[in-house]
């Protein structure tokens, strides 16, 4: 994207030296070859999946929303579902309630993939259940971010994890000299039981998240739970994961012994695909879907981030949007986390706010939030930021919505 090349520019030009060391750290980096090259062999073994089942997506009498489900299909990879019950939470502890009992009612396998896991009351809880699971038989995994843990976690924690029998992995290890393709993190939230039941969305497992403890004010998250076919998906981004960054185990070569065959059929109607964005592809999936949402709107199109960091395209098409006469609003933290990215967030105001955007800032505390809705049929929730680092760097992850109850849940959110 041009305005990044830019920005690289004029760090180098300014500060040559320093600019320069940063760009061969964090500039345009890729993961290593033996991830890219694995995840590629992943992604073979999911087409040949999704060959094998029907897509909902044709079922939509919505040009517009039938037209974003094939695009996540074809540039995702993951399909759309129907007669998935989707339940939507505003707050994290709200899903912290649901997703303890739930861990508890697994009975063949769990599967965690987290960019921050941190010591307190939230996983302290989660690693008490997922460890008697384990002593039940239930096959545990664990996947973390070493970056987004680097703080809150020892160097070694995965040994420990596996010293209690649960299979854990560390994405993209950090070694300080050594690493330097660390752009690239693994920013995805995902827990699937059994394949039955799934979580996404905002929330990392640290307290903070669910206001046991208080940094910036009151933490403001949000998270979906999914129960049926609409699983699957969430299944498969893990094991393609886990196959790719895993050296020395077997791989799971067949998803099928982890998708449940019994039928689901969900009281609730709509269509929901969960699809992740990867930093593999050149193909920028979350950054599309924003834009795609805002150029499709009729009446209004709202977007909730923690961070906004845009390209001239995303901001050309939420300004073109609302000159165009729809409400488009933009929610972000009232209380920083970060000062310095909170003033670049403040940068991008009176351009968009010139063109008619309307911008708040939630004054509680900090909102970690990441969503958007349009003329109350679209929605998507998930940990796509508007910033440079979840559209351009990260491997994340989200969820597309069509006429589901959630919808409404976000809008009345």
């Amino acid at each position: 994207d041009p305005s990044y090349k830019v920005s690289w520019v004029l760090f180098i030009a300014l500060l040559p030296l320093f600019g320069g060391l940063m760009y061969v750290l964090f500039g345009n980096k890729r993961p290593t070859r033996f991830i890219r090259d694995k995840l590629n062999v992943q992604l073979e073994e999911t087409a040949r999946y999704y060959t094998m089942r029907p897509s909902a997506a044709e079922e939509i009498d919505d040009d517009d929303a039938r037209g974003l489900f094939k695009y996540l299909e074809s540039y995702s990879g993951y399909r759309a579902c129907r007669d998935t019950k989707t339940e939507y939470f505003p707050v994290g502890e709200d899903m912290f309630a649901r997703l303890i009992p739930e861990l508890e009612k697994a009975e063949e396998f769990i599967f965690l993939e987290y960019f921050i896991i941190n010591s307190g009351q939230m996983w302290n809880s989660v690693l008490d259940v997922l460890r008697r699971k384990v002593a039940q038989g239930v096959d545990v995994r664990v996947i973390y971010d070493d970056v987004g843990c680097a703080d809150y976690l020892p160097a070694n924690y995965c040994q420990t994890l596996r010293s209690y029998g649960i299979k854990a992995m560390v994405f993209n290890k950090f070694v300080p000299v050594v690493s330097v393709v660390m752009n690239n993190r693994d920013h995805r939230k995902i827990t699937v039981i059994d394949g039955k039941v799934g979580f996404i969305g905002g929330i990392n497992i640290s307290d903070e998240y669910i206001n046991k403890k208080e940094r910036f004010g009151h933490w403001k998250d949000t998270g979906l739970m999914f129960k049926g076919p609409g699983v699957e998906n969430l299944t498969i981004m893990f094991l393609e994961m886990w196959n790719a960054i895993k050296k020395n185990l077997p791989s799971d070569r067949s998803f099928e012994p982890y998708l449940p065959d019994e039928p689901y059929k969900a009281v609730q109607h709509g269509y929901v695909q969960p699809y992740a964005d990867s930093p593999l592809d050149d193909e920028q999936v979350g950054e599309e879907v924003y834009i795609s949402m805002a150029n499709k709107a009729e009446h209004y199109c709202w977007f909730i981030t923690p961070y906004l960091i845009i390209t001239d395209e995303l901001s050309h098409a939420l300004s073109l949007a609302a000159k165009r006469g729809v409400d488009v609003r933009i929610i972000t933290p009232g209380i920083p986390d970060k000062k310095m990215v909170y003033s670049v967030t403040r940068s991008f105001y009176h351009q968009l706010v010139s063109s008619g955007v309307h911008i708040f800032e939630w004054t509680p505390g900090f909102c970690h939030a990441k969503m958007s809705i349009a003329d109350d049929r679209m929605a998507t929730c998930g940990t796509i930021n508007l910033d440079y680092r979840s559209l351009y760097h990260h491997f994340e992850n989200g969820c597309f919505m069509v006429d589901c109850p959630a919808v409404m849940d976000i809008k009345h959110d």
